[in-house]
């Protein structure tokens, strides 16, 4: 099998792939055709540095896949044609002018806190008040009681990625997710990058961010099993965020030493979040996984080659459109 340094990620009618120095996204606009784009990107957890130390690079990982994935989900919604033309308002004109920043940039903001107030009271306030509930009730051990809590907000997760699972855009998403792992599968496995060759390969991959958010669940678990239950609602709370940053370090590298390996314990350590796979990833037509290859395509390439090719690929695109209007433009009558 050769060895990809390439992760990818779905996004709105489309997939990035990250390299170890940029950020590819292809995506199918509105006319039908592929828009590209690409940035160079290098992470901040270098080897040797103290951001590339283990665990500590978990959670730089963790850190900037959030943040990347916010803005290019933001970013391939522009691309595929749906961005909103509406005019800014009132409250958004004023927070622009007051912040210094644009309506665009504020915006992502904005989606990216009350992306992460969901996050905090999905998967800690809504388990530890249903574990708090249970308690109240029940004797039990610190130890149970911390399972237990772990046990809910596993349950929760899982039913927070079935309930996405039939929304119909975030199916769409899903079936871009298995183009991407299809596509990494297709190269590692040293067959011609081809979309009728990449259907034929599997759509679930050990280096997944399911199996990744699957083990930062479990490992929490294990972790706050291990520190203890304590009385005080507010203080659990605030324990479970200030150690998160660890868990999800933990987790990383738990990730890591089971992707890079093939054995009885890593498959199954793997197992859970690869039956996950099935849900986040769903079989994509041939015309998504074309989509998919032209972004790992652009990932391969040396940065200045990456950068000619989406010039190359915006003027083929604006002249394709300008042909389109001018051909649309009705015929003038004679006088």
């Amino acid at each position: 099998m050769k060895k990809c340094t390439v992760g990818g990620q779905a996004v709105m009618e489309g997939v990035m792939m990250k390299s170890p120095t940029g950020i590819a996204m292809a995506v199918r606009a509105a006319d039908g055709g592929i828009a590209l784009d690409y940035k160079p990107y290098a992470s901040k957890a270098k080897k040797g540095s103290f951001l590339g130390w283990p665990v500590v690079r978990g959670v730089v990982a963790f850190v900037e896949s959030l943040t990347v994935g916010m803005t290019t989900l933001t970013q391939s919604a522009e691309m595929a044609g749906e961005s909103l033309e509406e005019e800014p308002s009132k409250f958004e004109l004023w927070l622009s002018k007051t912040l210094g920043k644009s309506v665009e940039n504020i915006i992502l903001g904005l989606a990216v806190v009350l992306a992460i107030a969901l996050s905090i009271g999905l998967f800690f306030l809504l388990p530890q008040f249903i574990s708090s509930l249970i308690f109240s009730r029940l004797a039990a051990s610190s130890l149970a009681k911390s399972l237990t809590e772990g046990f809910v907000r596993l349950l929760i997760f899982i039913g927070y990625i079935l309930f996405c699972a039939r929304v119909p855009d975030v199916r769409r998403v899903f079936m871009y997710h298995g183009a991407e792992h299809k596509t990494i599968a297709c190269y590692e496995a040293d067959d011609e990058l081809l979309p009728a060759n990449a259907l034929r390969h599997p759509r679930l991959h050990p280096r997944c961010g399911t199996n990744y958010l699957f083990l930062v669940m479990a490992v929490s678990i294990v972790f706050f099993a291990a520190i203890g239950w304590n009385g005080s609602f507010w203080i659990r709370i605030l324990t479970r965020l200030a150690f998160l940053p660890v868990v999800a370090g933990l987790s990383y590298e738990v990730l890591q030493f089971a992707a890079k390996r093939d054995n009885a314990l890593t498959k199954v350590i793997r197992a859970p979040g690869m039956a996950l796979q099935y849900i986040t990833t769903k079989e994509p037509t041939e015309d998504m996984i074309e989509v998919a290859i032209a972004a790992f395509n652009l990932a391969m390439l040396p940065d200045e080659e990456a950068r000619a090719c989406v010039a190359k690929n915006k003027a083929e695109r604006e002249a394709a459109g300008q042909a389109g209007e001018q051909a649309a433009e009705p015929e003038q009558s004679p006088a």
